[in-house]
């Protein structure tokens, strides 16, 4: 941080990188404006780094963040300090463009010794997301009203930079009225006991294959919870090892006539038999190789509304 410090004494003013981006630089933050009328980009989908936009509107994404957060890079050359990042859009059309934050270097600023850590996965570069999608999941809802027993159909995704790839799990999620669980707070259970959809006992609800092993699919029938009212979706997402799947760490849906599935293995659904008791942990093997990220995230305000109410 001191370095940061020394850093806002030798500010450089706003850059307009192109029509479509203006870079603004602070002291020890940037603010970035994206807008392009013309394109077919959803804003929110947008990403600095690993960060998703502060705000949105028009048609519009703001990104304002500290420049040690979202991935920055630093780097030195000659008199000149520079923080470098890329707003990326991963879907069609995909781009990357650069942004760049330059300042003239301190003179008693040196660069940090450097202790190299020999690591494979790591746990930097990684941005979890949750988004509500149309009905093929080929982009973003059009609304976040739905009538009551319609799909909501929902994607959770993990972006990763240079890690080997990544099995994303929705380990919980539960529906509130708050964007904050409250203790006492009225909750509906979607998924529990380590990544069972128990919503698919009694509905529709179902995890749909996936594309990518970095993405999950959730079709959510809509409930009755909380008719009418803002409804938050909370979940807690975990980038896993594909190749450590137990009992405690599964995608398992109820399918009707059969049983309990695993998502990733039918052949190996009996790690699903423990959704009906209680599924322990037994495995630490993606702590171990450092796989076991986990991050809590907030989908919503949604609302759920009663077709039959003109």
């Amino acid at each position: 941080m001191s370095v940061l410090v020394a850093v806002m004494l030798f500010l450089v003013p706003a850059v307009a990188v192109n029509e479509d981006i203006e870079v603004d630089c602070g002291h020890t933050e940037v603010t970035v404006r994206w807008s392009d009328p013309r394109s077919q980009v959803e804003p929110s989908l947008l990403l600095l780094g690993t960060c998703s936009p502060n705000s949105l509107y028009d048609g519009k994404a703001v990104f304002h963040v500290n420049l040690e957060d979202c991935n920055f890079r630093r780097m030195v050359t000659g008199d000149q300090l520079s923080f470098l990042n890329d707003l990326t859009y991963i879907y069609d059309p995909a781009f990357s463009q650069p942004v760049v934050c330059a300042y003239e270097r301190p003179s008693d600023w040196f660069p940090p010794l450097y202790t190299p850590t020999f690591n494979t996965y790591g746990y930097s570069n990684l941005a979890f997301q949750m988004r509500l999608m149309n009905a093929d999941f080929t982009g973003p809802a059009l609304s976040s009203a739905y009538p009551l027993g319609s799909i909501i159909p929902i994607m959770a995704a993990v972006y990763q930079s240079s890690h080997q790839p990544l099995l994303l799990l929705m380990e919980e999620c539960f529906a509130a009225m708050t964007p904050q669980l409250q203790p006492d707070g009225p909750v509906y259970p979607i998924i529990t006991n380590k990544g069972c959809l128990v919503d698919s006992k009694t509905t529709n609800s179902r995890f749909q294959l996936r594309a990518r092993t970095s993405e999950m699919h959730l079709s959510l029938q809509a409930f009755k919870f909380a008719l009418g009212e803002d409804v938050y979706i909370h979940c807690k997402l975990v980038a896993w090892d594909p190749e450590g799947l137990d009992s405690s760490k599964k995608a398992c849906h109820f399918v009707k006539g059969h049983g309990w599935e695993l998502l990733d293995d039918p052949a190996r659904s009996n790690l699903c038999r423990c959704c009906d008791s209680h599924c322990m942990t037994r495995s630490k093997r993606g702590l171990a190789s450092g796989l076991g990220i986990m991050k809590n995230t907030v989908l919503g305000p949604l609302t759920i509304i009663d077709g039959s109410t003109p």
